[in-house]
């Protein structure tokens, strides 16, 4: 809980905590925690849904990211609570906690992993590509393990290390600086089978996910309202809507059919200097951790759990369960569920038979 001492008249909600952190770092913070795993596989799903449907299934799930947002302000609202599983517990008790720790807990070791892949296969190639070095040095600069204890005790450890999410603002400004710069260097490059949406759609789930750093980035924000956290999730939705956008659209306009499920391993063989400035700050999707992910953690971060955190937090009193609100809420968390078993089901699916997906996907 928030420390605040109550004079027994009502409980601590959010805007008895001060925060310091303003708008604007609060928008680079979230817009960093929504860019993820998806960007460099957007490009491949948009070579085999087409262009139209793409955009068509990338509006759906920012708004939907967005109504969710909304959700669990509002379910936040009621109670006062500033954590995603301080949430569950509230609507579910200590299962509700336990679930939503285990989600969070395996979307982040998914997001994480793909990050220390690139550290440990990709950055390595980037590494001997730009210096013009042959691949027997055997130098230890080209060792990924050593480069993942690096990047981990040098990056990783002191960004975890800080207190106040304000400062992150910092970094979050400089990654997404160099996503500027991967998309121009995809424009410039522009040149002019079947990827099905049962692995689309989780890409671009995934891609959305911001959902447990919503409340701690609320609870931190400089004059803290809910409708104030809800412009800062607007304009970090659409911001990288529009940056997934034209990622997808230049990036699969460049390579076309011969796209591959990871757009850096395309342009490690055009342009080793945009890689390297690159290959640490971007994830990468193909691995089956990431596929997995986004059909399972995904869904339940962004459709389920918030759904039913509001059905069971907002009281009756308040929504009755026949209300517009609760009612559409409701038929958001039935989405989620049929969202994932499709999903799932597909890859199963398509896992079992052995098929290959188009363009030399992992």
């Amino acid at each position: 809980m928030l420390p605040y001492k109550s004079d027994g008249t009502k409980k601590p909600q959010f805007t008895d905590f001060e925060g310091k952190t303003s708008f604007g770092m609060s928008v680079f913070n979230l817009s960093n925690a929504i860019m993820g795993s998806g960007i460099l596989g957007l490009s491949y799903a948009m070579s085999n849904t087409g262009i139209v449907l793409f955009i068509i299934l990338l509006t759906c799930i920012a708004c939907l990211s967005s109504y969710s947002v909304h959700l669990l302000l509002k379910s936040a609202g009621v109670v006062g609570i500033r954590a995603y599983e301080q949430l569950g517990f509230r609507a579910f008790g200590h299962p509700g906690k336990i679930a939503a720790g285990v989600i969070i807990t395996f979307h982040n070791i998914g997001a994480m992993s793909s990050y220390l892949f690139i550290v440990k296969y990709e950055l390595p190639l980037v590494i001997q590509a730009f210096l013009g070095l042959s691949s027997n040095t055997g130098d230890w600069f080209l060792n990924g393990n050593y480069l993942i204890i690096i990047v981990s005790v040098c990056v990783i450890l002191p960004l975890a290390l800080m207190r106040q999410l304000g400062y992150l603002g910092y970094t979050s400004g400089f990654s997404l600086t160099c996503m500027v710069f991967f998309l121009s260097s995809v424009s410039d490059f522009l040149m002019m089978d079947v990827y099905t949406t049962a692995y689309t759609i989780p890409i671009l789930a995934f891609a959305f996910v911001c959902h447990p750093e919503v409340l701690p980035i609320y609870t931190e924000l400089k004059n803290a309202t809910k409708r104030r956290m809800q412009g800062i999730a607007n304009v970090s939705i659409m911001g990288m809507f529009v940056m997934y956008l034209l990622t997808a659209i230049f990036g699969y306009l460049t390579f076309y059919v011969n796209t591959e499920s990871e757009l850096l391993h395309t342009y490690s063989k055009v342009d080793p200097l945009d890689t390297l400035i690159l290959c640490v700050l971007v994830p990468e999707l193909g691995t089956t951790l990431g596929v997995c992910g986004g059909a399972t953690t995904a869904p339940s971060l962004i459709f389920i759990l918030p759904g039913l955190f509001y059905l069971r937090i907002v009281p009756p009193e308040q929504e009755p369960m026949k209300s517009r609100p609760k009612i559409t809420a409701a038929c958001f968390t039935a989405m989620g569920f049929i969202f994932m078993s499709m999903s799932l089901t597909f890859i199963i699916i398509d896992w079992t038979t052995g098929e290959k997906r188009a363009g030399g996907g992992h």
